[in-house]
């Protein structure tokens, strides 16, 4: 379960949330209030890795990084953690990534998480101008890819477990959810 916490009544700016300093719990601030939710499950975890080893070599060929649970800008006090990204090249050391060095956003749906990543996050994305959102829903087991139309995102592709979805952009390569999804 997501859990809003307001600091003495009055909203966070990026500023203090980024003062709290490191922590091991997953905490996101979304309009000024902190998220905080459990850390993934490990199916969760394995998923991502899958993805980021499939996405690396298409996006090292692109000239195009990828990066896992990072601080992502999207726009005044407003810093998710995406399960993954794929970003032009960026200072490795800085603390919070801008969203206008994000080509590609991907969510790894939990239970504790789901309507977060299918709604508010997803505004937050296409609000922020991220041209790809890949959203993995692992109780359905099936992927949902959106590209930027404007200002909302619109569903490009989508596959079920045993499909292959195949990227153009932001990198060319094939995600085969046979390998993706670890047996239940």
């Amino acid at each position: 379960m997501t859990t809003a916490i307001f600091s003495d009544g009055h909203a966070l700016t990026e500023e203090e949330f980024l003062a709290i300093g490191e922590t091991p719990e997953r905490i996101e601030l979304f309009d000024g209030s902190l998220h905080v939710s459990p850390g993934p499950t490990p199916r969760h975890q394995k998923i991502s890795l899958l993805l980021a080893t499939t996405l690396i070599p298409a996006a090292d060929a692109a000239g195009l990084q990828v990066l896992e649970a990072i601080n992502l800008r999207v726009g005044t006090d407003r810093i998710p953690i995406p399960d993954l990204v794929i970003s032009t090249e960026i200072d490795l050391d800085e603390l919070v990534v801008d969203a206008s060095d994000v080509r590609f956003v991907c969510e790894i749906t939990s239970p504790s998480n789901a309507s977060t990543d299918k709604v508010l996050k997803m505004h937050y994305y296409a609000d922020a101008g991220i041209p790809w959102y890949l959203l993995i829903d692992t109780k359905a087991r099936a992927l949902h890819l959106y590209r930027l139309d404007g200002d909302k995102y619109l569903e490009e592709a989508a596959c079920e477990a045993g499909d292959v979805l195949r990227l153009t952009e932001p990198v060319a390569v094939a995600i085969d959810t046979a390998e993706l999804f670890p047996p239940v």
